[in-house]
């Protein structure tokens, strides 16, 4: 049975109205962060994240991609999560510092910048499996994980120093090689489904028990996760290049 042509319209229009909520909540975290409210500023850039999430699944199972939409998201996201995470930290903890803070927070965003440029020229050629270094929405919400779980900064000097090199280390990670997983081929019908049900499952009570720990904690394992990754991988070939190496000298005393 044909679709007529209204509800065509309307899926073709459902995953833009997703990416508008993500520009929307971006946008109104900056109106917060201005006004203060760190908490609720934070929160707006997790949902940001989410919805930033669900536009690309929605697009993928409706067959609804296009490059306009490609485009679009880009835009929304330099804000929800280049913008309006960097000002959310300068206003948060990194205004102390004077200049260098505004700096580190433009760097952010520069990084952000090149990270969602980098993301649409690769998009062709991409693995699905993972992404080029660190997902902007990762980024952008590990800051407002951290300003949630901690809305009123320590009076300690210490503190914005270590808040700006964060953030310079999330802004570098956006635009380094590291391959973070992406989940978009995450398939919840498969035979092993359960292995991801239950990771889910789990991050889902811990949001509903103790939201900005649960946060804060998924936030920091993905961040380490490719990391992580590259240096178990990198000693495990060291480690096999060491056994060849011993079994290439061994061999002429065998003979």
């Amino acid at each position: 049975m044909a679709r007529s042509p209204r509800l065509r319209r309307g899926i073709y229009l459902l995953p833009t109205v997703f990416t508008v909520g993500n520009l929307f909540c971006g946008f109104y975290s900056l109106v917060l962060t201005f006004r203060g409210e760190i908490e609720r500023a934070s929160i707006l850039i997790v949902v940001a994240a989410i919805l930033d999430g669900l536009d690309g699944r929605i697009a993928r199972l409706t067959g609804t991609t296009s490059p306009f939409g490609n485009e679009f998201d880009s835009l929304a996201d330099i804000v929800s999560f280049g913008v309006a995470p960097a000002m959310l930290a300068y206003h948060w903890s990194l205004l102390p510092l004077g200049r260098v803070g505004w700096l580190v927070a433009f760097l952010f965003v520069v990084c952000a910048a090149m990270r969602l440029a980098r993301f649409n020229i690769q998009t062709a050629a991409a693995d699905r499996r993972c992404f080029a270094g660190l997902p902007s929405p990762s980024a952008g919400g590990s800051i407002a994980c951290l300003s949630f779980a901690f809305p009123h900064t320590p009076a300690e000097r210490w503190v914005p120093v270590a808040v700006a090199l964060l953030v310079t280390t999330l802004g570098l990670l956006m635009v380094s090689r590291f391959r973070y997983p992406s989940f978009k081929s995450l398939e919840l019908r498969s035979r092993r489904s359960y292995l991801y049900v239950l990771p889910l499952a789990a991050t889902l009570v811990g949001i509903a028990v103790a939201p900005a720990t649960a946060l804060l904690t998924v936030a920091a394992l993905y961040l380490v996760s490719a990391p992580a990754a590259y240096a178990w991988g990198g000693w495990r070939s060291r480690q096999s290049a060491g056994r060849a190496n011993e079994a290439v000298v061994d061999e002429p005393a065998l003979r």
